[in-house]
């Protein structure tokens, strides 16, 4: 079959095996199926995620636009936000080049990998579901934690040996992060964070933080 029947989804991020089925007038959903999925051999689609898909038109006319793989990571779970490692390193707190896209989610935790790229999606209890912006990409709603919820989440997250506990240690040093690179701002606002999530372990690593690296 042509892939005429591709043409009114070239132009939108991504379409639904639901979707499509009404725009082709294709009833029978093992058709449907079996037409996706030689599409997607030959490479005319990408499939995104189960019944999710986009067109090789739209990804190769929009792959490098800025806000791309945040879309994409929107799509696959709606209810996210970028942060952790990569929004770390688009501001430069990180010494190491990380490449999975990284998310918060109040759902489980999971990876999903698909042609795009690896997209990890991190647990947190709701009332750290918070301070994030929302911005738009072809409808796509793409929630983008701020630089300081994005540390916070980060150092939240990981496990910190009890070496790490003493607060004569550069925490900051040890885990090779540009603390240098945050305005006063952004610091004022990951106490802010800190202080309100009545964590004591993200307590220490303000402290430590203070200590070490923020002085007055």
């Amino acid at each position: 079959m042509k892939t005429d029947l591709l043409h009114p989804f070239e132009n939108i991020p991504y379409f639904t095996l639901e979707g499509f089925k009404q725009a082709s007038g294709m009833e029978a959903p093992h058709q449907v199926r079996t037409l996706l999925h030689r599409w997607g051999q030959a490479g005319h689609i990408l499939q995104l995620k189960k019944a999710v898909y986009m067109t090789r038109t739209f990804y190769e006319q929009h792959r490098a636009d800025y806000l791309f793989s945040a879309a994409v990571s929107a799509i696959l779970i709606p209810q996210s936000y970028l942060s952790l490692e990569f929004i770390l390193q688009q501001h430069n707190l990180l010494t190491e080049v990380t490449y999975p896209i990284t998310c918060i989610t109040t759902k489980n935790t999971r990876r999903i990998v698909n042609l795009i790229g690896t997209f990890w999606y991190r647990n947190v209890r709701d009332s750290l579901y918070r301070d994030f912006a929302i911005t738009e990409y072809f409808g796509i709603r793409i929630a983008q934690a701020s630089i300081a919820k994005a540390l916070f989440d980060y150092l939240y997250l990981r496990p910190l040996p009890a070496s790490y506990r003493n607060p004569k240690i550069n925490l900051a040093g040890e885990l090779r992060l540009n603390l240098d690179e945050l305005s006063t701002m952004d610091r004022d606002d990951f106490s802010r964070i800190v202080e309100e999530s009545k964590s004591r372990k993200m307590t220490d690593i303000l402290n430590n933080f203070r200590s070490n690296v923020w002085h007055p």
